[in-house]
């Protein structure tokens, strides 16, 4: 166990946690941060996808030392952002069903973004292919970030 600073959502928050601990189970369980989701805890289905200075990863599958001075991102951190529309665009376009994956695909979402502003049809596919939604929303998860993207130029 180590005292540990991590920035989230540009807060900084100071725990002790096992370094070998799972960014994960940091976030949900140690501060609180419950939008990210537990799926298959080997970072398979993309439920637990959070942004890393900018890029989407499985929380589950990466260490609390690996997230060490390092931009976080959660679900929680959407709302104070340009990103809130791409949350409204998935209400507008009625994507959620059950809504378990949904902070993991929005989080998937906003890094396709972030490193592609204007991606084509197949790369909105490709990124978001990992992320599974056992609901079947893939066309109306398409539709809103295709609809986002056309709202922000």
């Amino acid at each position: 166990m180590a005292i540990i600073q991590l920035t989230i959502n540009n807060e900084k928050y100071e725990g002790e946690f096992d370094t070998n601990m799972p960014l994960l189970w940091a976030l949900r369980d140690a501060i609180g941060l419950t939008g990210t989701k537990f799926g298959c805890g080997i970072a398979q289905c993309g439920a637990c996808t959070v942004l890393l200075d900018g890029k989407a990863i499985r929380s589950c599958g990466i260490t609390v030392q690996s997230s060490i001075g390092k931009d976080i991102q959660t679900i929680e951190g959407v709302e104070d952002s340009m990103y809130r529309s791409l949350q409204q665009a998935w209400i507008e376009e009625q994507v959620p069903q059950c809504g378990y994956c949904q902070s993991g695909q929005i989080m998937s979402a906003i890094g396709l973004i972030k490193s592609n502003p204007n991606p084509t049809e197949k790369q909105i596919l490709d990124a978001m292919s990992g992320n599974i939604c056992r609901c079947g929303t893939y066309p109306r998860i398409l539709k809103a970030i295709k609809s986002f993207i056309k709202s922000n130029p």
